[in-house]
């Protein structure tokens, strides 16, 4: 079993319903075992206009490999009524394969680590709040990426995300 990390975002919608039910479809895909989930975190949008996200990550064990994830992912995507129209279109529910244990995966459809997760407070911090020490392939201890990101608001909010 590998352990992956799971980024789930949404700003259109009802955010935290949407979340809550991406995770218990997360949680109903065979072979792939919910372990833990962040608090809830609100940042805005980065590189588009639109409502804020809520955010959150997800520690998952998974005997799937990565692109058979990745379609799991996108299939639960297009359940809850996600639409690509343009880069960073505001969206009911984007999943995102942050990391897939050490390894790393580089082809036309899928990028592991992902590609801008040192990049993004409201990626790195749910993280870290899962595992202070985590490491990633190519970007060592994510921890020391915090301070590139400390402009960015991202508020944690105090009710955590009902698990199934």
């Amino acid at each position: 079993m590998i352990t992956a990390y799971v980024g789930l975002g949404a700003n259109l919608g009802d955010l935290r319903r949407t979340l809550e039910a991406a995770l218990a479809d997360l949680a109903s895909v065979t072979d792939v075992t919910l372990e833990a989930v962040s608090s809830a975190w609100r940042s805005a949008p980065v590189g588009c206009e639109g409502p804020d996200y809520l955010n959150a990550v997800a520690r998952i064990t998974t005997a799937l490999p990565p692109l058979t994830l990745l379609a799991a992912l996108q299939a639960i995507e297009l359940r809850h009524g996600r639409e690509r129209p343009f880069v960073n279109a505001p969206r009911t529910l984007d999943l995102d394969l942050l990391l897939y244990g050490e390894q790393t995966v580089d082809l036309d459809r899928l990028l592991v680590p992902h590609p801008r997760l040192h990049q993004r407070a409201f990626v790195l911090r749910p993280l870290l709040e899962l595992d202070p020490t985590l490491d990633a392939p190519a970007l060592g201890g994510l921890a020391s990426h915090l301070p590139s990101v400390v402009d960015q608001v991202v508020e944690r909010e105090e009710a955590p995300l009902r698990l199934p």
